[in-house]
């Protein structure tokens, strides 16, 4: 099982940037496929941004297009979420998911491909 841990998180005003990180402990020799979530208390827990290790193809969710880059670096082990021009329904706990496995795109942004997640970053963006 991957262990994963998340960082970077805070408060930021709008149309600022944050940097989140997500060290995992085993990284080019057993996952495939790492992503980002968000989850709201209430809501259901969204796609934000996925990345294939070994190919570096990227997935984003509509909302965050142009404004968010997942990004890789595995001498660190570690996947990033660079968050630009945040507004403050960007507001959310941030999850850093991993699958040892591939699997299709169709599946990159959705939860349920995902058997490893850290314990969370909160992203607060005030207006």
């Amino acid at each position: 099982q991957v262990q994963l841990v998340e960082s970077g998180g805070g408060s930021v005003q709008a149309g600022g940037s944050l940097r989140l990180s997500c060290a995992a402990s085993e990284y080019m020799h057993s996952t495939r496929l790492m992503a980002w979530f968000c989850h709201i208390p209430g809501e259901e827990r969204e796609g934000v941004a996925a990345i294939y290790t070994t190919i570096g193809s990227t997935y984003y969710a509509d909302s965050v297009k142009d404004r968010f880059t997942i990004s890789q670096d595995k001498a660190k082990n570690t996947v990033y979420l660079q968050m630009n021009s945040l507004k403050p329904e960007d507001t959310a706990m941030y999850y850093c998911a991993a699958r040892v496995n591939s699997l299709s795109s169709d599946y990159a942004l959705r939860d349920i491909a995902y058997p490893n997640w850290g314990q969370g970053t909160q992203v607060t963006v005030s207006s």
